[in-house]
């Protein structure tokens, strides 16, 4: 199953990765990708540890520290001596930008609010926020798109077809105003950080 929070990361990593590789060090690393795994960048960086073996082919112990700086332009996850908690302050503008967008929706916030502590299948969550179809499908792929709903399960339909379950990738969302800037902060269910192949990948520095 997908992970939540890697496919929230993926547009953001993605862009952070061209900007300090480089187009043409990125395109060789994509034509190694497509090579050793079949698989394109996006994909790939959604199944980190795959990218990861690429890059240490180019880079060797580089990577390491090269993952760290993807990875800091984007987000900073907060840890302690004894731990990584499960707050996640967002750094990237256009991250936090899908954030606020959805909350200042009033439509998409109801959405998120009716699947932050139970997954429903799709037409439960319309039927529970009473938002017309057509615009509710939209907004819902908005949001599974960008990260923010993720695919949980499934329920058994009236005709015996599986239907997807969704819920929100997160506990929690702090908005503060912080010296004329936005500062977006999630606190992420409990089991994204450990499933994630990015966070396990990256060995974050303390």
């Amino acid at each position: 199953m997908e992970n939540g929070l890697d496919n929230l990361l993926v547009p953001s990593l993605r862009k952070s990765i061209e900007e300090n590789l480089g187009k043409e060090t990125l395109n060789k690393i994509e034509d190694r990708l497509m090579e050793r795994h079949g698989l394109g960048l996006v994909q790939a960086i959604k199944n980190f540890h795959k990218f990861d073996s690429v890059l240490r082919e180019f880079f060797g112990a580089g990577a390491d520290g090269l993952e760290q700086k993807f990875l800091q332009k984007i987000v900073d996850i907060e840890q302690s001596k004894q731990s990584v908690s499960n707050w996640v302050s967002i750094k990237d503008p256009e991250l936090s930008k899908v954030f606020l967008e959805s909350f200042a929706d009033q439509d998409k916030k109801a959405i998120l609010g009716s699947v932050m502590d139970e997954s429903l299948i799709i037409a439960k969550i319309l039927e529970t926020c009473k938002i017309p179809q057509t615009s509710g499908y939209r907004k819902i792929n908005y949001l599974i798109n960008n990260g923010l709903l993720v695919s949980n399960g499934f329920e058994l339909a009236h005709d015996g077809k599986k239907v997807k379950k969704y819920e929100t990738i997160f506990d929690n969302v702090k908005v503060d105003i912080v010296k004329n800037n936005v500062a977006v902060k999630i606190q992420l269910k409990k089991s994204l950080l450990a499933e994630s192949s990015i966070i396990q990948t990256v060995q974050i520095s303390c």
